[in-house]
């Protein structure tokens, strides 16, 4: 769910918000990311396979009451590519697929809050794919879906349960592109970060935001948990590492490590 807070422009990020294309107009933010900011980093990298790496390409699509960042990432060649985190306004999302020329391989999951995953199930029976993630401490979230969208008042949400379930050291492929999976807790005790050391580049949910964290007061939060997964796992990533964040501005990890107020 949502930050601590929002706002601040970008402070020079290499993949900001700011620079992004306003890619659609709908009733959810389509933005389309500018090749430089992901396809510029495979210069003289190689996929597992030890063919060049084509590059990726990534959309944000705001969905929800709760603006969260549905993102589909896609081979530029190929156009094989996955939705992570589709929370909802599935209708939004598919125009969007549709849009880009994406073909969805797979769904991807970094945690089992309801505005990530609320419309996971569904997605999945409608694209006919799988799902990955989260890791499997975060069940008892994504076997509640249904009760907390009778809270928020939510429509057209469904428990799930993914395919398979993430742990740390597993690795994710898409279209030949590799993705480590980091499992970060704190925010919800199975989040998990996607990790792309070829383009360095990082999809992490809520555990990171620009300018601020995930929350942790919610039920099975942990603050104390969440800031030893941020220093000791997405830290040691690197300053160059750009990621797209659950809500709000994507950002670089150099740039939280020296000026995010909760982490320095």
């Amino acid at each position: 769910m949502l930050a601590y807070s929002h706002g601040c422009a970008c402070r020079g990020a290499a993949i900001t918000l700011a620079a992004m294309q306003r890619f659609a107009p709908a009733r959810a933010l389509f933005y389309i990311l500018p090749q430089i900011a992901l396809a510029t980093r495979t210069r003289g990298r190689m996929t597992q396979s030890g063919k060049p790496a084509s590059p990726l390409k990534a959309a944000i699509v705001q969905v929800t009451p709760f603006q969260q960042n549905c993102t589909l990432l896609w081979d530029d060649v190929t156009k094989a590519g996955a939705v992570v985190d589709p929370g909802g306004d599935l209708d939004v999302i598919e125009r969007a697929i549709a849009e880009t020329g994406m073909k969805v391989e797979k769904i991807l999951l970094t945690h089992g809050h309801i505005d990530h995953a609320g419309g996971a199930d569904e997605l999945r029976e409608r694209l006919g794919v799988k799902i990955e993630g989260p890791h499997k401490a975060d069940i008892i979230l994504l076997e509640a879906l249904e009760k907390q969208a009778k809270l928020y008042q939510i429509p057209d949400v469904r428990n799930v349960t993914p395919d398979r379930w993430l742990e740390e050291g597993d690795t994710v492929n898409l279209a030949g592109h590799t993705f480590e999976i980091f499992h970060c807790p704190g925010h919800s005790p199975g989040s998990v970060v996607f990790f792309n050391r070829a383009q360095r580049f990082a999809l992490v949910g809520d555990v990171l935001f620009q300018g601020s964290i995930g929350r942790t007061d919610f039920p099975y939060g942990d603050h104390a948990a969440l800031i030893n997964a941020i220093k000791t796992k997405l830290f040691p990533l690197g300053d160059d590492v750009a990621f797209i964040c659950g809500h709000g501005r994507p950002s670089q990890i150099g740039i939280e490590r020296k000026s995010n107020p909760f982490l320095v």
